[in-house]
């Protein structure tokens, strides 16, 4: 339940759809399994397992895309062709040409597609629609969009946008690197990554090393020397350790030990923990992030 991972966007404050609209709306798209003749299906699924749609507790929503996919190797495929274009150039008396090929291609792979095995992953996301914060707890922009765009399919209408900083976090994590000292309520923690801008991309990493008074000399000379810090491991307010990328996605969020005692405290049966662990965890990322976006010099506001 904890989420391990935040791609950010916005949403209007306060995003004036109410719940039963918006869970009506959703089962526009439920999951299905994928069916013997497709390479993939999503939808949405319940959270809670409960057959909601939606998860609402205290005016925070949370909802699940399932994705499954058919698994068939390009290898597989490729081995079935080969060997059925050696037996057409035998009866043929000729090599198949390019349209040949491909229409072999297609078939092999359609022919192969039920007998491939499926995997299947779910994707959370973490709505605040008062004020405004849509979360996808994806390690990667391109799962985040899979969600995007099958809520985009479904919902009469999505007003998001992406979040956007005063400061970018490369500019900013060179700053706290450079003056060895995070903004007010962070720390420096052990990992930092920094790239050249040139073609090859030379990269400098540190893992899990002390990134103080012994080390900072280097970092300040590969910063001199135009290097810049994609990642930079973080903790914020001794309750939550994450690394910061240069994108403003937050990866390796973990909620320390203190805050999932809290939640094992307040509950006593698995339903009850399931609520305690989501309201902990949203009311730390409902302060976490606002803290995160000042010390980024403050959020980029279109206008209207």
């Amino acid at each position: 339940m904890w989420f391990k991972n935040l791609q950010l966007y916005r949403l209007p404050t306060p995003w004036n759809i109410d719940l039963a609209k918006f869970d009506e709306q959703l089962s526009r798209g439920p999951f299905v399994k994928c069916p013997s003749n497709q390479p993939m299906s999503r939808g949405w699924v319940s959270p809670r397992r409960d057959g909601a749609l939606v998860y609402s507790l205290g005016q925070q929503w949370m909802i699940a895309l399932s994705v499954e996919q058919r698994l068939l190797p390009s290898s597989v495929v490729n081995d079935e062709v080969k060997e059925r274009a050696e037996l057409m150039e035998a009866q043929q008396g000729y090599a198949p040409g390019r349209k040949q090929l491909k229409e072999l291609r297609e078939r092999v792979t359609e022919e192969l597609m039920p007998r491939a095995f499926t995997r299947r992953r779910t994707t959370y996301v973490w709505l605040d629609p008062q004020n405004g914060w849509f979360c996808v707890d994806a390690g990667s922009p391109a799962k985040a969009e899979e969600v995007i765009e099958h809520l985009r399919h479904c919902l009469d209408d999505f007003p998001l946008t992406m979040l956007h900083t005063q400061v970018s976090p490369q500019a900013a994590m060179a700053d706290w690197l450079a003056g060895g000292e995070a903004p007010a309520g962070f720390t420096i923690d052990r990992d930092c990554e920094l790239k050249a801008a040139g073609e090859e991309k030379a990269a400098v990493r540190y893992v899990r090393h002390p990134l103080g008074d012994e080390i900072s000399g280097e970092i300040k000379a590969h910063l001199a020397a135009g290097k810049m810090p994609t990642k930079l491991a973080l903790t914020w307010d001794d309750r939550i350790s994450f690394v910061l990328g240069e994108k403003l996605e937050v990866k390796r969020l973990a909620f320390l030990d203190i805050l999932k005692e809290e939640a094992e405290k307040s509950a006593e049966h698995a339903d009850e923990q399931f609520d305690a662990d989501f309201a902990l965890m949203t009311g730390e990322l409902s302060r976490f992030l606002p803290q995160l976006i000042d010390a980024l010099g403050g959020e980029v506001v279109e206008a209207k």
